[in-house]
């Protein structure tokens, strides 16, 4: 077995295509750590913002906040279950936008999901790894090198295929949703017990007083609506079930659904029960850029059980599945990126299975833009999330509105005005949410995203373009036409006679009685035209065929590539009608690092006639193999 084989899993036939499908129990951690693990960094991005309140902000802002997001999350569950249904092959954002509201909404919808996507990669590395700074202080300045490390792990495992990655994930998810939900249980029962007012085991570190700020109701109300914003981010990964609906077993739509809702019922659970007792024992958010910086989760965890052996598994867990949580992304990145390559909005190649039946294209896309914006943003979630969230609200919505068009095109549908009705809910739910985050985050990163989307747009109208203008161009209904036909004219560059250019003359010469042998003479030597005689004209006369000819062009400035390529067109100018073949003998070398010791004339020559040459210039690579 091969180091590649052992590293990302044997090839897979394509008949074996079922066994890689999955069940509820993979289907959590593959699709579901985004969703889940936004639980550890949600509510911080929103109490973050309510730093200058202080604990009154905590106190008093905190609960009510999450209450709006977690009704916002109801009605998306239940939105997105009928999607499910609706599209058992897959219904993402594009594709229903695109199904039901037109190849426009379809392409906003798409460049939102991307961005989406990448940034949800990014974060959850991210945000992994602060919790693991957040434990040992000392990594802080080893932060992004870690993030790329982990991000090089994750892809490598989704490599391996859809099955091996639930396999992977499955345990971390475990740890992580355990040792969450039992630090809820405790706190809670601790703050009932004492009538709301727990000890914590290990005191949170006390509100930055000095960034504590008096408020207006209308500045109150714009804080309140940015730290809402932020905790939307706890929202993103909500859609990750309906892209990935074909990666189920049978019935595919019942599994995604369940799958949705034990994963929406967890995240309700986690986001609620972090919130609470975060206000219960007084946790409140620190500066990002602190030394002594913690994250809530961090603080939270250790107010409860303090920092001995529990603390540590807990933020072991928050850190794998954290890091883990990218898995989302590269689960359904590539499947969108294959929709929409499948209307030619995106190169074909994204539309190609690998060696483990993946898309593995997207996978590389999706690795290399999220290292971009790790480095871009030195791997830091507090800065990232002001460009988070847009791209999935602004999906959201277009979802939404395409599913209560697709039940006004569907009559026979039972119940259809109540379907309607919900996904009108989560469509005007979300709307609302979106122009919210837009606006609250526009001074602070969100007009990226709102640059990014259009030229993402423009990008994939110019892929549309080149691949409509490829169709229209080479498209031909017509029968194989056989008039006209003759012999093209053969053109070989040889600077000197051997067995390389032995071989293409043989292979010339049965092309064509019309042989052209162009030699470029830069020293005056005319070294084959002392050969020509004797090696070339004398076997050749002996066979009564035809005699190819020998063109000797001079070159004043020593250059060879120019004066070949002026010859070729030249001919191809005096010839109209007329194909020119020209055979370009190569050595092809046993190892790669042997190509540095030959020129590589024959690949320029290759590509500058595949450049100013046409339709009626046709390339040949006669190679001699060492």
């Amino acid at each position: 077995m091969s180091f590649f084989d052992v590293l990302f899993g044997k090839p897979l036939a394509s008949n074996e295509a079922h066994a890689e499908q999955i069940g509820v129990a993979a289907g959590i951690p593959i699709f579901g750590l985004d969703g889940l693990t936004s639980a550890a960094y949600g509510p911080e991005a929103a109490m973050s913002l309510l730093i200058p309140l202080g604990f009154y902000g905590v106190q008093h802002y905190l609960l009510p906040i999450f209450g709006f997001i977690l009704a916002l999350l109801t009605i998306l569950y239940f939105s997105y279950r009928q999607t499910i249904v609706a599209y058992p092959n897959g219904g993402g954002s594009f594709t229903v936008a695109s199904e039901n509201l037109g190849d426009g909404a379809g392409l906003l919808a798409a460049a939102a999901l991307m961005i989406d996507y990448i940034l949800t990669a990014a974060v959850g590395i991210s945000a992994g790894v602060t919790a693991l700074v957040s434990a040992v202080p000392e990594l802080h300045k080893h932060q992004l090198l870690i993030c790329l490390f982990i991000l090089a792990i994750i892809a490598i495992v989704n490599m391996r295929g859809v099955k091996e990655t639930g396999a992977v994930f499955m345990l971390p998810t475990f740890v992580f949703v355990g040792t969450l939900l039992l630090t809820i249980g405790v706190g809670v029962y601790h703050a009932v017990a004492t009538g709301g007012h727990p000890v914590a085991l290990a005191a949170p570190p006390p509100p930055d007083m000095s960034k504590l700020e008096a408020f207006t109701p209308w500045l109150l109300l714009w804080l309140l609506m940015k730290a809402f914003s932020n905790g939307c981010a706890a929202m993103t990964g909500v859609e990750a079930v309906s892209n990935g609906v074909t990666a189920f077993k049978e019935p595919k739509s019942a599994n995604a659904n369940r799958t949705l809702t034990v994963i929406i019922a967890i995240l309700i659970i986690l986001l609620f029960g972090l919130s609470y007792v975060a206000r219960a024992y007084g946790v409140t958010a620190m500066d990002p850029d602190a030394t002594n910086y913690q994250s809530v989760l961090s603080i939270e965890v250790a107010a409860v059980f303090g920092r001995a052996w529990f603390y540590y598994l807990t933020m072991a867990g928050v850190l794998a599945a954290l890091s883990f949580s990218a898995n989302t992304a590269f689960a359904d990145f590539p499947r969108m990126a294959r929709a929409i390559a499948g209307k030619d909005y995106l190169p074909h190649v994204f539309l190609l299975k690998g060696r483990r039946l993946l898309f593995s294209h997207g996978i590389y896309a999706l690795t290399g833009f999220t290292a971009l914006i790790l480095i871009l943003f030195d791997g830091v979630t507090d800065r990232l999330i002001p460009l988070y969230a847009i791209g999935a609200f602004l999906a959201f919505t277009l979802s939404q509105s395409g599913m209560v068009r697709h039940w006004h095109k569907t009559p026979d549908a039972p119940h259809r005005h109540l379907k309607m009705f919900i996904n009108g809910l989560g469509a005007v739910a979300t709307g609302i949410s979106l122009c919210i985050i837009l606006v609250t985050k526009f001074m602070y990163g969100a007009w990226v995203t709102a640059l990014l989307v259009p030229f993402l747009i423009a990008i994939m109208l110019g892929v549309k373009r080149h691949y409509v203008r490829v169709k229209r161009e080479t498209e031909d209904p017509t029968p194989l036409r056989l008039t006209g036909l003759e012999p093209p004219i053969v053109v070989i560059p040889m600077a000197r006679w051997d067995k390389i250019t032995e071989k293409a003359m043989r292979f010339g010469m049965l092309m064509s009685p019309v042989v052209k042998v162009v030699h470029v003479d830069s020293d005056d030597a005319d070294a084959l035209g002392c050969v020509w005689d004797e090696m070339v004209l004398k076997p050749v006369r002996e066979h009564n065929m035809a005699e190819p000819e020998l063109v000797t062009v001079k070159s004043t400035y020593r250059t060879i590539l120019s004066p070949l390529m002026d010859y070729v067109l030249k001919l191809e100018d005096e010839n109209p009608g007329r194909k020119i073949a020209v055979l370009l003998p190569e050595l092809v070398v046993r190892h790669w690092w042997e190509n540095l010791l030959h020129n590589q004339r024959v690949q320029l020559l290759k590509l500058l006639l595949l450049l100013k040459g046409n339709q009626r210039i046709v390339v040949v690579n006669i190679p001699w193999y060492l």
